[in-house]
């Protein structure tokens, strides 16, 4: 997969080119570039800019289109309305993903994006891009409107839209509980990403933040998907951002672990099932996936809070991390070891009526009683092991689902099993 990254060259490394190219790489991603401006900043303060010829622009596009295939284009530091211009020729027929990071100051205070330049930025270069990834207050610049509160936002990010662009993404929104907020506008519908607030101050996040959609949306997913990956990614750049100079951090970014990602995709997937709400039990929910050939729950990846409902929505409380789940991780780690294709399952409340529509959907159905399980066990704490290795132990081939109807004291409960948690979604999704 190929993208082209066209901004400003940084020579911190913190943002621009640099980062661009550093981000890219490490998702395996082969990063082709176009520098419009050279800048002279580092972590305390911003110097000078020195834009490139536009000829010179002109023959790095004209290079690249030449002889590349590229699957998605993201557009930072553009500086004045002759570069923009040029970009906007070469990019408004392209039907690929181009995400818009609209860079008008640095952090350290330096222009980016002359005063004379945001109409023909507005004008050029929103209409041709899929998404566009401003801040508040760049969000403020570009539609002339001061924010106040939650429908002041909305309003902008209506104004934004009405400038020729779906889909608008305002990101780093501090509410009132200190969380950060990203408004998200697609065509027919708006919608918060909420996240905690990291209090550091840092150089690089916004980069990072729209190359992560651009990252998404290359491989398929939808906005939403790309939005809630952007914001994971640019939460663990920003803990995870180093002092290297005299001023602000950088951030670092660092290649998700497969597992979390892969999770963290279908938890996305599980979430947004129309009345998935319903199905949450009383103890709430817990998703996990393991690693191949788990040892303990260590191995698994689990919610370290739970998967809980709020009125009509579901909500991921708490964050994923190996050895976060007891129970539905020790159901997986025993099945896993009769059956080691099995390395994902989710809880779900029990209902008779749904047991019936696996029956019908020729599910493998596997039961225990837990009215039978031995004293010395309970006392142990033991009962999902010995469930579900009593549940399974006449069984040939993996079963898609385990449940038991409670005990004194003990809700009843249902657990899907599959080999990956898209597996998992997909059982799930032909029973609800």
């Amino acid at each position: 997969m190929n993208v082209l990254t066209i901004g400003g060259s940084d020579p911190s490394g913190g943002a621009g080119i640099q980062s661009d190219i550093e981000y890219f790489t490490t998702f395996d991603i082969h990063t082709f570039s176009v520098i419009t401006a050279i800048t002279q900043q580092n972590t305390t303060s911003f110097g000078d800019v020195q834009k490139i010829k536009s000829s010179m622009i002109k023959n790095q596009l004209e290079s690249i289109f030449s002889d590349f295939e590229i699957n998605g284009i993201k557009i930072g530091m553009v500086y004045d309305s002759e570069i923009i211009k040029i970009i906007s020729k070469y990019l408004k027929n392209k039907k690929i993903p181009i995400v818009l990071d609209p860079v008008i100051k640095s952090t350290t205070g330096g222009t980016l994006l002359k005063k004379s330049a945001i109409q023909d930025f507005i004008k050029y270069l929103i209409p041709i891009s899929t998404v566009i990834t401003p801040n508040l207050k760049e969000a403020e610049i570009i539609s002339k409107i001061k924010s106040s509160d939650k429908n002041s936002i909305e309003k902008i990010g209506k104004i934004i839209q009405d400038k020729g662009i779906k889909n608008v993404i305002i990101t780093g929104v501090k509410n009132k509980e200190n969380e950060i907020c990203d408004y998200v506008f697609e065509k027919n519908k708006s919608y918060l990403i909420k996240s905690q607030n990291i209090p550091i101050e840092n150089h690089g996040s916004g980069g990072i933040y729209a190359s992560s959609v651009l990252n998404y949306l290359m491989k398929g997913k939808n906005l939403k998907d790309s939005t809630i990956f952007a914001k994971k990614i640019t939460l663990n750049s920003i803990k995870n951002s180093k002092v290297y100079g005299k001023g602000i951090n950088i951030t670092q970014i660092s290649k998700s672990d497969q597992i979390i990602s892969d999770l963290f995709n279908s938890i996305s997937k599980f979430s947004v099932i129309p009345k998935i709400y319903e199905k949450i039990p009383e103890c709430q929910t817990n998703f996990v996936f393991s690693k191949v050939k788990p040892k303990n729950i260590k191995d698994i990846v689990g919610v370290s809070g739970r998967i809980v409902k709020s009125d009509k929505q579901v909500i991921v409380a708490g964050e994923l991390r190996y050895g976060a789940s007891k129970h539905v991780a020790t159901a997986v780690l025993e099945m896993n070891k009769k059956f080691p294709e099995i390395r994902s399952a989710i809880n779900i409340k029990f209902e008779k009526n749904m047991i019936k529509k696996m029956e019908n959907k020729q599910f493998i159905i596997a039961f225990y009683d837990r009215t039978k399980e031995p004293d010395r066990n309970k006392s142990k704490g033991s009962s999902i092991e010995w469930g579900i290795k009593n549940a399974i132990k006449n069984n040939e081939e993996p079963p898609d689902v385990i449940f038991h109807e409670g005990d004194f004291g003990k809700e009843p409960m249902t657990i899907i099993f599959g080999k990956t948690p898209l597996d998992v979604i997909y059982k799930v999704r032909k029973i609800i």
